[in-house]
Order: structure tokens, then sequence, then C-alpha cells
């Protein structure tokens, strides 16, 4: 996940293309979206990326604006027979990537972030127009991307070794970090770049090749961008295979003998899938899932510097983020005035189409995602929990919503909303905030703001999650931190920072003597 900077001025100005809500015809789009060329519709038109540009046994299918519905597109959509051939031809084409000098892998990684970011302009049309998102999010999308890109080209040179001790005399024994041959890498529909492209990046630095499936809603700013840049950057043949697909297509790369690691980022319902299927077949698994996340706010703490902090946290993207600020524990001295001031931040937060530049929320991914975020607000104002702020829509369109009240047993307090819902709870201690936290299944992230860094980091201590920010918001990341969680929240794997070498390579132990000699038998 990148990390979001209040106020901060995306790196690339942008001119989104122009797309008439009434008209929904393929070309009409197509001509507006290829108003420069990088990305020209005809050139993957209901294609996929198996090493070149080509047709799928899939099918193809339509992807659209969920804002205004309107086709932009179609792709090539991949059935167990398309993932079986790119599979097989990563495979074949992976020793030859792995043996290229580390610095020659660097050069294409880094001229593909240079690609992203030369095209940044067009490419941030494409985000916002396909995942719903504003033009500051898709930016930032574009600038964490290439910073990814670059990470991954910079661990690319680092040492891959170590010499070990010797365990006999004249014997030398080395351990060295190899690849584990073809990655599968399975994204999904709400930061569809920077989460396929961490994985992506990582994994062709230190040897692998690559069969990526991204979210077909997604299937462009997901998977298409980055087959572009790679493909013009100069990676060879075969090394990245970019197949949208869905659930049939995800089971078969779990199951591939020619993948060797699925790395996956998605639901905990998903991943719990996933690595059933993938552990069956004996492959390594990353898992980074959802997440239930605690903006714990000590009565010590600046009011209306937290009500920001919660505000940004649980409304940015809609909410759907792994990260948002799923609960806001506030302490009961200053829960009401929290609550207070983040309804007001809510009432001023207008939501319609990102394409007018009016507006600080975009459109739900779908209908059926706009249901379930209703059904938990209603749960939870049933159940007693006072509705400050929103808790209706337009269509797709979710109003910044705040709950007071919040407590266990509502489906607010348990459940991950993937909505811009604000849900306050109060406690009367640290420890109990600490036990409120805890109660979650899940383990991504946490922040404690407070007066005092000594008693914030005491409780942030106690918390169960992989991150945690103290005097912060829940959203955060970026290309050199280890991300992941725990429990829910994922396998106790990490992506990105040191961890790139840990998850996607393994160690081989060499031992050498000058020569052979004889043993007793």
């Amino acid at each position: 996940m990148p990390l979001f900077l209040p106020g901060k001025q995306a790196a690339v100005a942008t001119t989104v293309p122009s797309i008439n809500p009434h008209r929904a015809e393929r070309e009409d789009i197509s001509m507006n979206m290829q108003a420069r060329d990088f990305i020209a519709v005809d050139r993957w038109r209901g294609k996929a990326f198996l090493g070149e540009w080509s047709a799928t046994d899939g099918g193809v299918m339509d992807i659209s604006d969920p804002a205004t519905r309107a086709v932009l597109g179609s792709v090539g959509i991949a059935d167990p027979k398309d993932i079986a051939r790119a599979a097989r031809e990563a495979r074949q084409a992976q020793p030859a990537w792995a043996l290229r000098l580390p610095q020659e892998r660097a050069a294409i990684l880094n001229k593909a972030a240079d690609l992203l970011e030369q095209n940044g302009e067009e490419l941030i049309g494409w985000i916002m127009r396909e995942s719903g998102s504003i033009q500051p999010k898709a930016a930032i999308e574009i600038e964490h991307g290439a910073g990814f890109v670059r990470h991954a080209a910079a661990i690319a040179m680092e040492p891959n070794g170590i010499l070990l001790p010797s365990m006999e005399p004249g014997r030398s024994n080395t351990a060295k970090r190899v690849p584990h041959g073809v990655v599968g890498v399975i994204s999904p529909f709400n930061f569809p770049l920077v989460l396929s492209i961490r994985a992506i990046a990582a994994a062709l630095a230190v040897g692998n090749a690559v069969v990526h499936k991204p979210d077909p809603r997604t299937a462009v700013s997901g998977g298409i961008i980055i087959a572009r840049i790679f493909e013009d950057a100069g990676l060879p043949k075969g090394v990245l295979q970019v197949v949208p697909g869905g659930a049939a297509a995800g089971e078969a790369m779990c199951a591939d003998p020619n993948i060797a690691m699925i790395s996956f980022t998605g639901s905990a319902e998903g991943g719990s899938k996933v690595g059933e299927v993938a552990g069956r077949h004996l492959k390594k698994v990353q898992l980074e899932l959802g997440g239930k996340n605690s903006l714990i706010v000590l009565d010590d703490a600046d009011v209306d510097v937290a009500a920001s902090n919660a505000a940004w946290g649980a409304f940015l993207h809609q909410g759907q983020i792994c990260m948002s600020t799923g609960l806001v524990l506030a302490h009961a001295n200053i829960a009401e005035a929290l609550a207070t001031k983040v309804a007001d931040k809510a009432r001023h937060l207008p939501a319609g189409d990102p394409s007018s530049g009016q507006v600080a929320l975009g459109p739900i991914i779908s209908d059926a995602q706009v249901a379930k975020i209703q059904a938990i607000v209603d749960d939870a104002v049933a159940k007693g929990a006072r509705l400050l702020a929103g808790g209706n829509h337009d269509g797709r369109y979710y109003q910044a919503t705040v709950l007071a009240g919040v407590k266990p047993g509502m489906r607010a307090f348990e459940e991950e909303i993937f909505g811009p819902v604000a849900c306050l709870v109060s406690f009367t201690s640290d420890d109990e905030a600490v036990e409120l936290a805890n109660r979650s299944d899940y383990g991504l992230a946490a922040g404690v703001i407070s007066g005092s860094i000594a008693r914030a980091r005491a409780v942030g201590d106690r918390l169960a999650v992989g991150q945690l920010h103290i005097n912060d918001q829940t959203v955060n990341g970026g290309p050199f931190a280890p991300f992941g969680g725990r429990g829910r929240s994922g396998n106790g794997s990490r992506i990105s920072g040191p961890a790139i070498w840990e998850e996607f390579t393994q160690w081989v132990w060499t031992s050498e003597k000058p020569q052979a000699t004889p043993y007793p038998f």
C-alpha cells in the first residue's frame, strides 16, 4: 500500500479522459482513452499478455467505469488452459533471466519505472476511470508504483549469499539465495497498480519469472499498464505473463506444477482458499489480506488533529483499503467531541464521479459491495449505534458515514466494511483500549495518538498487528517497509523492503572440498 501524505501534491499533473456517461459505446470511449498511445486500446483489445499480446481460450470481458458504467475496453480472460500455457512459457524463460547479471535486471526495472513516470498523465486517467479513484490517489499510485520498482532494482544489486562457519577441516560452506522459479501474483481492484507491481517487481528483481492475474475489473490498471512498461523496458519475452481472470484461473495458478510460489493480495476468504489449494501442492504462499484496523485516541490527544487522522484513515478511497481505519477507539473523556468533529468532516466530503474534479469520494466498486456496506450500517443502528452523518447512497456513491456508540456484537465492530464508514467506540482506560483492539481476528495495522510518545508506545507495543503507527492513522506503507499482518490479515509473511529476499528466494547451502575423499563404505 502506498503512503498517503495529507496535502502532498500529485507528482504528475493529469487531464482526465473525457467520457460522456450517457454514451457507453466501446469505440467512442476507446478513442477518448487513446488521446495518448502508450496504452493504445488497439494493441490489447480482447487479448492478454502471454509473453506477447494474444487471444485467450477463456474469452473476452468488457471492463467498465464503476462511476458511469461506461465500457472502457475489453480484455482477454484466462481459463485454466491459458494459465497452463502462461506458466509453462514463464518456466521456460526463467532460467535465462536468472542468469542475467544483477545490473542487467536492475537496468530493465529502472527503465520500467522511468516509463511509468513518463506516461503518468495518460495512466492516471485509466486508474481513475477503471478503479473509481480520485485524481490525487491515482497519481500516488504512479509515484509509489515507480518507487516499488526502483527499490526492487536496488535489491537486485545486493549480496545474495553468506559464508558459513566451517564444520570440518578442509570443507568450505556457503549459503546463497536463489529464485523460486515462477511466481504467481494475484492482485485486487482497490489499488490495482501498486498492489500488483510491488510483488511483480520484487519477484523479477531476484530472478523469478511471473504469471500475474489481476482482478479483471481493473485489468488495465493492474495488468496492462505493467505489461506495457516491461515490454518497452526490454524484459525478455516470456518472463512476465499477464492474464486477467476469475476464481477458476486463480485456482489453476495455485495448482499448476510450473508455478512455485503464490503471492496473493485480497480478502481473508480468498486468501484462505489460495492457502488451501496451494498448500496441497506444496507451494510457498505469501498472503496479504484484509484488516479491521484500530486507531486508538488517548485522552491527552489533540482532538482536532485526531479527528483529521480518523477521517483520513476511514474515508480515503471510499474506505476501500485493507489498512483503512475500521475502528476509532476514543477515550470516554473525548469520545463525544471527537465523534462530532469527525461527523462534521464527513458532511463536507462529497461523493461522485472522480472525473468531475469536485468530489472527495468516488464510487464503490460494485452494487453488491454497496449493499454490504448498507447492511452493516443498518445493523449497527438497529443495535443502538448513533448515525451522526451519512448512512445512505446514491447508486454506487456512498456517503461518508459516522457511527458513534459502536460496540462488540455489531457487524460494524466485527467486520471489515470496505466502505467509507467511521465506527467510533468508547473506552475508559488504556488497558480497555488494548483489549478492544485485540478482539479482532485481523491483525494488520493500528495507530495510537497521544500527547505522550511514551504512553502511545506502551499501548502500541501490546497490539497484535503487523504494522504500528505512533501518532498517525492506519493507512501507511511504502517500498522500504516489510508489509503484512497476522491472523486473518495474512500468514505472517511480508512483502517489500528487506522481506523481498526472504519471500521471493530460497536458500541453497553449498559445501566444497578441494577434492573428493573416500568414506568407510
